[in-house]
């Protein structure tokens, strides 16, 4: 199972905090990950946060290809943190050549356009980003989204995380909200995307356990969103929904649970919202689990 933490701080703290948190659970790391996904950024970027921020791992090439997409999309350039590793000998990670962490501004003739259009904006060239990255094998965009960065990496997380200096509390990276994972999805291909947490649209998971609904969760999904891609890990089916149901259904969240994990039918007949329930169990079947599982989501 996976190695889930995460802090929610009415004062911003440092990655190093999360790392801390995982170290009761590093008995069950198996040196296939670390991620983690920082949400109300302070620090390096307290003044671009309504500045969409884009977070990728990447060849010189890839960089150089997304500079010419957002270039020839009339994104403008604001700022940038590239971190300069500790390339000490004997860590084990499996280092990308570039990871970069941008903030743009949003081209000019989207200022007058609605929440919700720049949203699917910033929706649009994500995918738009991975696809173009992952075609030609030259990196992983895993995230576009004002006040948020997402870091992952193959390795053992202490590793990982002297590679990027996040046991050193320097200020340069802080944040209110962070979720972080400390070991992949092991029934499936390591790989960077499988890795938790998981980001769309302001919604971020991360899960252990199984799901032994998988595929029919993926292939329901697959007709509800264009955003609803990859499936790389099982768990990714828990963000897909929790998504569905807040931002596309706009449903309250205890219905979530209800969606997830229906009620027996006898105990749905004693409650007053047994129509609601019902027609939530008899719509919305292909997207049920089957643990056993915890998540956390953000």
């Amino acid at each position: 199972m996976c190695r889930i933490g995460s802090i929610k701080s009415k004062v911003p703290v440092h990655p190093s905090k999360a790392l801390h948190l995982m170290l009761p659970q590093q008995e069950g790391h198996d040196n296939s990950g670390f991620a983690m996904v920082m949400q109300d950024l302070y620090g390096t970027f307290a003044n671009y946060k309504d500045k969409p921020l884009l977070s990728m791992a990447c060849t010189q090439k890839g960089n150089q290809m997304v500079e010419e997409y957002m270039d020839a999309h009339n994104f403008v350039q604001l700022a940038e943190w590239i971190p300069i590793p500790d390339k000490r000998p004997g860590l084990d990670i499996q280092a990308m050549p570039y990871y970069v962490f941008r903030n743009y501004d949003f081209p000019e003739h989207y200022n007058e356009l609605s929440e919700e259009e720049k949203q699917n904006l910033l929706l649009d060239t994500r995918l738009a980003l991975r696809k173009l990255l992952e075609e030609a094998g030259e990196g992983f965009v895993y995230s576009f989204w004002p006040d948020v960065l997402t870091l992952k990496e193959i390795g053992d997380p202490r590793d990982i995380a002297t590679y990027f200096h996040l046991w050193d509390d320097h200020g340069g990276l802080m944040a209110k909200n962070i979720v972080v994972q400390c070991r992949q999805n092991t029934n499936y291909d390591i790989v960077r995307y499988a890795a938790h947490p998981f980001f769309l649209q302001g919604y971020t998971l991360c899960a252990n356990g199984e799901n032994t609904f998988y595929t029919k969760n993926k292939e329901f999904q697959k007709s509800l969103h264009r955003g609803y891609i990859g499936f790389e890990s099982d768990s990714q089916c828990f963000l897909y929904t929790l998504h569905y149901v807040l931002h596309e259904l706009k449903w309250p969240i205890n219905y979530f649970k209800h969606v997830i994990t229906p009620l027996p039918f006898e105990e749905i007949e004693e409650r007053e919202d047994k129509e609601v329930l019902k027609a939530i169990r008899q719509s919305l079947a292909h997207l049920e689990i089957n643990g056993p599982n915890t998540i956390i989501a953000t």
